[in-house]
């Protein structure tokens, strides 16, 4: 962990920056338009303009009245000519010699994102800055562990020769996170080469030893999203008692075929009987106990558990909390994209349910587009936004003009080539620090469901999945995961909810499941089109177990990494809804209108 000075040193610089956000995202936006003053998409809106001579508010008032908000399809011709292997300054005047993939999980496909060496800096800076303010409220020892489920995937090379992988390939591969791993006092149990073995299994194996081997010094538990953490946690419980066996005798599992990986591993273990002893005892009785606890008992030490949590993440908690028990606290970590780091969380002692991003003034330049929703009386209007858009909104503004209780689509300008970017993401904005503000992300903006006239987001059917899924409760069965589609293959339309759940739970719960999640819509479009039989009756698939780590699978092996993948609340790829239907065992279909 970062020291006690150099933390308040970190906190320091923040709080001065968030004193006086407005003038800071002032500078940043001048500092960007001088770095790239001239390169080709900047002058095709602001010609030759001198910025470097220009007052920072009159520049503010030109670059956004003269640059236009742009989507990733106005910005993908150019990155694509860099990814070829254009040289002159498209975007930035920096070389861009490496490229981030996103996951492709949100919109279906992967997209080219720049990558530089800001990239890792503002990474590491909002490591650095977070872990200041956790270590306020849970102080670690120096000389600690941390169990971190981290992955990366093999870098590529594009057309043109630039270096192409996943953000967190990239930065895992980069100067600053060694700079990371060497500075601090804390240290992460897996060497390099498990983190970069490319096959998650033999990772999050790799992980698990060295991380039973160091469990008394394990001060938390990590990463990127707490999918990761719950998957790796499934894999334990059919691990334990190999890892047991290696624990014991000092070897490693043949399951382990990569050969740096098993150097390194057996580079660092030792045999430790009486562990290995203690551990199996643990797991014998966590068995029994349906894994509940399964942190606390095997890391004593550890103070809480440290991921993204909110968004796509938040159907995850509620079985990560299980395996925390009931006294490890869940921090949520902090807000990003692949485009550009957004917000930190200086209240790590909230929940992650309330949890805030406090805005870092530096890290691009914000601006914010008010959305509402248009109603009617007391329904939402059937015409909203037209063109599939759920929301209407207002001019963007910058940070500095956001209103508490307000809703906005973020957008970005970026110090690696993104200007007036549509983020998609819908924040509110729940508060300030000082004079930056204090964001709850709400969801993704893209529709996921709609057919005709309804408009239903990710956050609609997480809120529908979460109340057709409370009977579950009553009978001891768990909800692993979820998805859905709109089909419009025939005539009329309906929403299919994809479940894979863990358990035994009878065709009439199961049923009423279903009915409860159709009701559970309450977009205006969806009530009305549902009872003029214009959208026919919801149908709930309940797929075999393991179905969603085939669809996760399928991800990796097309180029994501595990501290990447996010599953796809809503699905049109055909790949995997083959998967789905392939292993589809049982059909339930709504009467919710009848």
């Amino acid at each position: 962990m970062e020291t006690t000075t150099s933390s308040e040193n970190m906190i320091g610089w923040f709080e001065e920056i968030a004193k006086n956000a407005g003038k800071v995202q002032r500078e940043t936006l001048k500092k960007i338009l001088e770095m790239n003053h001239g390169v080709e998409y900047l002058k095709k809106w602001l010609g030759d303009i001198d910025v470097d001579k220009m007052e920072d508010e009159a520049l503010q008032s030109l670059y956004t009245s003269m640059v236009p908000l742009a989507s990733h399809a106005d910005l993908e011709p150019y990155i694509q000519r860099i990814a070829d292997g254009e040289t002159c300054p498209l975007l930035t005047k920096q070389p861009i010699t490496t490229l981030s993939l996103s996951s492709g999980t949100t919109e279906g496909r992967q997209k080219y994102v720049p990558f530089t060496s800001h990239s890792s800096k503002t990474t590491l800076q909002i490591f650095k800055l977070a872990s200041a303010y956790r270590s306020r409220v849970y102080p670690t020892r120096e000389g600690g562990k941390i169990l971190e489920f981290i992955y990366s995937s093999k870098q590529f090379k594009t057309k043109g020769g630039l270096c192409a992988g996943t953000a967190t390939t990239h930065y895992f591969a980069s100067q600053e996170f060694k700079l990371k791993q060497q500075q601090t006092n804390t240290f992460t149990c897996s060497p390099e080469e498990v983190i970069s073995g490319g096959d998650y299994k033999q990772s999050t194996y790799c992980h698990f030893l060295l991380g039973l081997f160091h469990s008394r010094d394990v001060e938390f538990i990590t990463s990127t999203f707490a999918f990761c953490i719950v998957q790796a946690l499934n894999l334990f419980e059919d691990y334990w008692k190999e890892l047991c066996d290696d624990l014991s005798n000092g070897t490693l599992s043949p399951r382990i075929t990569i050969p740096c990986m098993r150097k390194s591993v057996l580079d660092l273990v030792n045999p430790d009987t009486e562990l290995a002893n203690s551990v199996r005892l643990k797991c014998e009785v966590l068995e029994e106990l349906e894994w509940y606890g399964l942190i606390p008992k095997l890391w004593p030490n550890a103070k809480y558990v440290y991921s993204i949590m909110t968004g796509s993440m938040q159907p995850y908690l509620e079985k990560l909390k299980h395996y925390a028990g009931d006294r490890l606290p869940m921090v949520s970590a902090d807000y990003g994209s692949t485009e550009s780091w957004i917000g930190v969380n200086i209240d790590p002692c909230c929940a992650p349910e309330n949890v805030t991003f406090t805005v870092v003034p530096t890290f691009s330049y914000f601006e914010f587009i008010p959305l509402h929703r248009h109603r009617h009386g007391d329904e939402v209007c059937d015409e909203v936004g037209g063109g599939g858009e759920d929301y209407l909104e207002d001019n963007p503004v910058p940070l500095s003009k956001v209103k508490i209780g307000q809703q906005y689509e973020i957008v970005l300008t970026t110090f690696t080539g993104l200007y007036r970017y549509r983020l998609g993401d819908v924040v509110e904005v729940a508060g300030f620090y000082k004079e930056t503000p204090k964001l709850n992300f709400i969801c993704r903006r893209k529709l996921i469901l709609t057919i005709n006239i309804d408009k239903n987001t990710e956050k609609d059917l997480q809120l529908a999945v979460q109340k057709g899924s409370q009977p579950l409760n009553n009978v001891r069965t768990e909800l692993v995961d979820f998805t859905s589609h709109a089909d419009i293959s025939n005539q009329p339309g309906h929403y299919i909810v994809y479940w894979e759940i863990k358990g035994k739970v009878n065709d009439e719960i199961l049923g009423q499941c279903c009915n409860d999640i159709d009701a559970a819509f309450v977009d205006h479009g969806y009530v009305v089109s549902r009872k003029a039989n214009s959208i026919g009756p919801l149908e709930l698939c309940i797929v075999e177990r393991g179905t969603f780590k085939k669809i996760m699978e399928h991800f990796i092996g097309n180029g994501a990494t595990m501290s990447q993948f996010k599953t796809p609340r809503c699905t049109t790829n055909q790949a995997l809804l083959k998967i789905l239907n392939l292993y589809t065992v049982k059909r339930f279909y709504s009467t919710t209108y009848e």
